[in-house]
């Protein structure tokens, strides 16, 4: 059984895949997997300096998050171009992980679960909420960006509602909920 979780930025994807992780269950984190292609992978990495420039990796060869985010937040075309590059080689990592594991149910971490078209690589989904204020802050500190920037961020996913109704499974997380007895709580 293969399960995503999904939810905006600042939901709380990553606590709960931490729980998960913590109760035994193998996690494949679709954000740090990318990161890592975007950086070991040539074809991508030479595709990424074509569309952003030499900036778009530090002289050490790590990604340059600030160059690489704005450029991905400046405009909806860029996005496009970076997720037609990063997202065939993510689904196809995905795949092979999946495979090497031992326990029968597994979990896809996944920020951009329907927008990547990587819902069909899963059996069911449990979408992760979290109020809009709760997500700010929590992206606010996170990544030290200021409030409307947050929040510009936030909008450029698919609207919550649309993922919710998709979802099989919701948790809520504003930080005053049992997040683990709502997870035990799922039918699988």
């Amino acid at each position: 059984m293969k399960i995503g979780i999904t939810g905006g930025m600042g939901c709380g994807k990553t606590y709960v895949s931490t729980i998960l992780k913590k109760q035994g269950f193998p996690v494949y984190n679709c954000d740090d997997r990318a990161r890592r292609l975007m950086k070991e992978d040539e074809t991508i990495k030479a595709a990424i300096i074509e569309l952003i420039g030499e900036n778009a990796y530090t002289e050490t060869g790590e990604l340059n998050k600030p160059v690489i985010a704005e450029y991905l937040y400046s405009d909806e075309e860029n996005r496009k171009k970076i997720n037609e590059l990063v997202h065939p080689r993510v689904r196809n990592d995905f795949n092979m992980w999946s495979n090497f594991q031992d326990s029968d149910v597994m979990f896809m971490e996944c920020a951009l679960l329907y927008e990547s078209g990587f819902e069909d690589l899963v059996d069911k989904v449990i979408y992760i909420y979290a109020a809009d204020e709760v997500r700010i802050h929590r992206i606010i500190k996170r990544d030290g960006l200021n409030r409307t920037v947050a929040y510009q961020r936030m909008k450029t996913q698919m609207p919550e509602a649309e993922k919710m109704k998709r979802a099989d499974f919701c948790v809520i997380n504003n930080g005053n909920n049992n997040v683990l007895k709502q997870l035990h709580n799922i039918q699988i």
